[in-house]
């Protein structure tokens, strides 16, 4: 059995229908269900007995203690965290909150935990972090992609908590001996993708009529990871990765965000065209960039295919044709999403200058 943590979130859900589609291993899926939380993402496995969904916050300690006392997992896989860069901006304190005081609390239950294993139960117990490449900084147009080796170079209140997060594990591997993976990942897209974020927001707005906003010239370079390759990444370290290693996982799909709309905007005209016959990039619309917009993100992800065989098994191409079919398909989780907390934290948000944002 497995803990996953923040496992009702977008990547966290993806991981966990993963991972039971593909080992069938038990999994304790742990998440406080903030505005990201979504249980309908693990609707198909509603009464699936490898499957114990648990509403708690990593920065409970005594829940964390008793959980891990009642069902002694084998691993942790952290994906709890505050995640959207422009919420962090509006409200840094909640970021600091979860990924920094949630993640100490979260390692000191887990060592805790480890330390009182017998010897063989302690030599396979891993605690897997999930973090971003936002951590390192930008990149200029020239620079090289960033390997594990890059410095840290946060830019954001969100990428500043990741950051710390990832040195909390860092130092109590060095310090306390305890089993750990970091990945740092890529912008993740697919299925079940919260409709703030940018592809999935231009695909709502498009169909819905509604303007297409691009945070300033859209010239912002990101690295496309499929959710499912992610996914798979993920087993991939836990299983046979070094401990104390940081892993870089990436697509390597480089687009600029214009790029990106564009390349939806062609999707959905031929999947679902507009009754007037236009194109929906004419609903392009550019607003006022963010606060410290990073210019460019790429991940060099050799070490991950060097040392442990992996790569993405989806292009761009095929992984956008899919998400923006899973999104038509799926009207109903859309509506359900936006509805609530959701829609009021946009309009308070964004309404002043779009009405919506742009996220990347």
């Amino acid at each position: 059995m497995i803990f996953v943590t923040g496992g009702a979130g977008f990547i966290g859900a993806n991981f966990v229908l993963d991972w039971i589609e593909q080992t069938g291993e038990p999994v304790v899926n742990i998440d406080k269900l903030t505005y990201a939380g979504n249980l309908q993402n693990l609707s198909s496995l509603q009464g699936d007995a490898r499957h114990r969904f648990v509403q708690a916050d990593i920065g409970d300690s005594a829940v964390l203690a008793a959980l891990l006392a009642e069902y002694r997992p084998r691993a942790v896989v952290n994906f709890a965290a505050e995640s959207h860069v422009d919420r962090s901006i509006h409200g840094p304190e909640d970021f600091i909150q979860t990924n920094v005081v949630g993640t100490f609390r979260l390692l000191e239950a887990v060592r805790q935990y480890w330390q009182a294993l017998n010897a063989p139960e302690k030599e396979v117990f891993r605690f897997l972090h999930v973090s971003t490449d936002e951590v390192y900084g930008t990149l200029a147009p020239s620079d090289p992609a960033f390997t594990e080796e890059h410095n840290y170079e946060p830019n954001s209140p969100y990428s500043a908590s990741k950051a710390a997060s990832d040195h909390l594990v860092r130092a109590w591997h060095h310090t306390y001996g305890l089993p750990v993976l970091t990945t740092n990942c890529s912008n993740n897209y697919g299925p079940l993708h919260f409709p703030e974020k940018l592809i999935p927001l231009m695909i709502v707005n498009a169909l819905a009529g509604k303007p297409l906003p691009v945070y300033g010239d859209g010239m912002q370079v990101r690295d496309w990871l499929y959710v499912r390759d992610h996914c798979s990444a993920i087993r991939r370290v836990l299983e046979a990765g070094k401990l104390g290693d940081t892993y870089n996982v990436g697509g390597w799909n480089e687009k600029a965000n214009i790029d990106i709309v564009r390349t939806v905007c062609g999707l959905l005209d031929e999947m679902r065209p507009r009754e007037d016959g236009k194109s929906y990039a004419e609903q392009i619309t550019y607003v006022t960039d963010r606060p410290g917009h990073d210019r460019r993100y790429a991940i060099d992800a050799r070490k991950l295919e060097r040392e442990l065989g992996w790569k993405p098994a989806e292009t761009f191409e095929t992984g956008i044709r899919k998400t923006v079919q899973w999104y038509l398909d799926n009207p109903q989780w859309v509506a359900n999403v936006q509805s609530g907390a959701y829609r009021e934290w946009v309009q308070k948000q964004y309404a002043p200058q779009s009405g919506q944002a742009a996220a990347a």
